[in-house]
């Protein structure tokens, strides 16, 4: 059965990243989905084709998502909660993430992630999984640890996170927010601003600008 969900306040909200981090804690606190903080990533190549993918925002940053958002950062995500009849929908530009968050990150990772992430040229054509398999062996030998061990989880150690493997962050120049409502009448609205980007890399952000949508 759906969980009743509450629509969108009248006015709308001032702050549209609030609400959709105060959604994305009610489903971490629900547990009723494995992932959700999940979300699907969309890129484009110099010529335009698309490709969209699920993600945690952390990859391999060699691989076809990873040298599309290096030629260009900008890029469109999608969360969605079945349970609790919310989406959101983020337009923006990304770039890097500090290296002190992707190593955090890194290290909360199981041994074997951990170890794969060495081992996968992400993206790159495979001739077996047998191949794969004997690059993970490798990569587990690399730091001194037995492959096998680590294949059955008895085993812990320090594997540091490789130089081209870590976060984005996503900033967000247009957020929708989607309330499931009855007979498919739903409630959405978006939210807009500019970016101007810092001398840092980073971006200063203008005041946003809200606007309800016909479902």
């Amino acid at each position: 059965m759906s969980t009743p969900t509450e629509l969108l306040s009248d006015p709308l909200p001032a702050e549209p990243l609030e609400v959709a981090a105060a959604w994305l804690a009610e489903a971490w606190k629900l547990g009723r989905q494995p992932n959700p903080n999940s979300m699907s990533l969309a890129t484009s190549s110099p010529a335009g084709t698309p490709s969209v993918r699920i993600v945690l925002f952390y990859t391999n940053y060699r691989s076809r998502k990873g040298r599309e958002l290096a030629e260009n950062p900008r890029t469109a995500a999608v969360m969605h909660w079945d349970h609790l009849q919310r989406q959101v929908r983020i337009e923006g530009v990304v770039d890097i993430a500090a290296a002190a968050d992707s190593d955090a990150y890194f290290a909360s990772r199981a041994l074997q992630s951990r170890i794969g992430a060495w081992a996968s040229s992400q993206s790159e054509p495979l001739a077996s999984r047998a191949q794969l398999l004997e690059a993970v062996a490798e990569s587990a030998r690399r730091f001194g640890i037995d492959p096998e061990a680590a294949a059955a989880a008895t085993t812990e150690a320090v594997v540091p996170r490789p130089p081209h493997w870590g976060g984005y962050r996503l900033w967000a120049e247009a957020v929708e927010l989607w309330v499931q409502g009855d007979a498919r009448i739903h409630d959405r609205a978006r939210w807009s601003r500019s970016l101007v980007r810092r001398s840092d890399g980073s971006f200063e952000a203008g005041p946003w600008a809200a606007m309800r949508l016909q479902p």
